[in-house]
């Protein structure tokens, strides 16, 4: 397994291209067994994308271009999925373990009631996205990724990594944040500051929320 680490936090990956492991190329991601496994998938144009009640393990999902995603219940363990655009995604009450989601466009997508364990995602664009009960209950990153206008409700980041994102009007809504490392980024523009109790900041950074708490509270500040 490939291990990264960011801040205080060491994520497990799946690591697909160690000896002895082959992944057979696939034309779906349909089984009616409800499992694919060690699986390669990708280069495809899709007008949609849709699954559920499926096991997805041990795979590679790369070059991918939906229209339209949907992925209801569909658990994905030791799964790559990268260099893809999944338009209008909907992914609703699914788990995802060891999961490395890199170079992704999911503008607008809805992630409702996701779980996640050893999740990165690594340079995916998520503007406009809705974040609504998502919960991290083991390690999550979210590195170099744009999240212009998101929201996250009812969600439980305790512990979670977001370095070097573009956070504008991001929103945080309720939830849980404990410990959620927001170093390394700009929240001089982000929304919800009053629920970002015990988030871990740098010193320098201080006055990058107080800037968002005047925004957001619509302060005058002047002499007059």
């Amino acid at each position: 397994m490939a291990i990264r680490t960011f801040g205080h936090t060491t994520i497990t990956l799946p690591e697909l291209d160690e000896p002895g492991l082959y992944l057979s190329n696939v034309d779906n991601l349909d089984s009616s067994r409800g499992t694919v496994q060690d699986f390669a998938y990708g280069d495809a144009d899709l007008r949609s994308l849709d699954l559920a009640e499926t096991q997805l393990v041990t795979g590679r999902i790369a070059g991918i271009r939906a229209k339209r995603v949907e992925f209801e219940q569909v658990n994905f363990h030791g799964v790559e999925i990268g260099d893809s655009e999944l338009g209008s995604a909907r992914w609703t009450e699914s788990k995802l373990t060891r999961v490395h989601v890199r170079d992704c466009k999911l503008m607008g997508a809805a992630l409702d009631g996701l779980v996640l364990d050893d999740v990165l995602f690594e340079g995916c664009k998520f503007d406009f996205a809705t974040f609504e009960k998502v919960r991290a209950t083991g390690p999550v990153a979210f590195i170099g990724c744009v999240l212009t206008e998101a929201t996250f409700t009812d969600c439980d980041l305790s512990d979670a990594v977001f370095t070097d994102c573009t956070l504008r009007l991001t929103e945080f809504g309720t939830g849980r944040y404990r410990n959620t490392d927001l170093r390394e980024n700009d929240l001089s523009a982000i929304r919800g500051v009053a629920n970002l109790a015990k988030v871990r900041i740098d010193p320098g950074q201080q006055s990058d929320l107080a800037e968002a708490l005047v925004s957001e509270l619509d302060i005058t500040v002047g002499d007059d």
